[in-house]
């Protein structure tokens, strides 16, 4: 598979705090522009490429809570904070080509937490995504209605990088790799 040029990617995350900043100044590390979904009041690790989402756009990416909740297997917080994050998600996906997450597959397929719904999304709109799951040490990927084991390279000018903000020493060590992969 051929190698992207870096200075063609972009790199869309949330900015926040473990996977998302690990994306990013990783990103940044290899010339690759960044965007950062936010909305006011949301506490975010990365500044670069910062993009606070107004109400009118944050609209654009609402969603059902019980929908999600249903979807997901799990009870999310119904407050409206919440459902921003879940906005800020669905820009981040919306705007990829390919997505890649770090974090926990579930015995349902689903991934653990808000990071869950990107992936989940990501599914819904027949993109491709991969999960490191921290916990199995490896990347899955999406394929036939389950997760395969898939060493993943970013192969999309337009990506996603998102998960948890609990970032393990293998997790920070998968995204290092992929870049690695993709663009060394």
């Amino acid at each position: 598979m051929a190698k992207l040029d870096p200075r063609q990617c972009i790199l869309f995350s949330g900015g926040l705090k473990g996977s998302e900043a690990c994306f990013g100044t990783t990103a940044e590390r290899y010339g690759i522009e960044e965007v950062a979904f936010t909305f006011e009041g949301h506490e975010v690790e990365r500044q670069r490429g910062l993009r606070v989402l107004t109400h009118e756009e944050l609209q654009k990416g609402d969603v059902s809570l019980a929908y999600v909740s249903k979807l997901m297997h799990r009870r999310y917080p119904e407050t409206e904070y919440f459902k921003r994050v879940l906005q800020t998600i669905w820009y981040q996906v919306n705007s990829a080509q390919q997505v890649f997450v770090v974090g926990t597959i579930l015995p349902d397929a689903t991934v653990k937490g808000g990071t869950g719904w990107g992936a989940e999304f990501a599914k819904l709109c027949n993109k491709p995504v991969f999960v490191f799951d921290q916990v199995r040490n490896g990347w899955f990927h999406w394929s036939n209605e389950r997760w395969v084991e898939a060493l993943p390279q970013i192969s999309h000018h337009h990506f996603c990088g998102t998960g948890t903000r609990y970032l393990e020493p293998n997790g920070r060590q998968a995204i290092e790799e992929l870049f690695a992969r993709s663009f060394a």
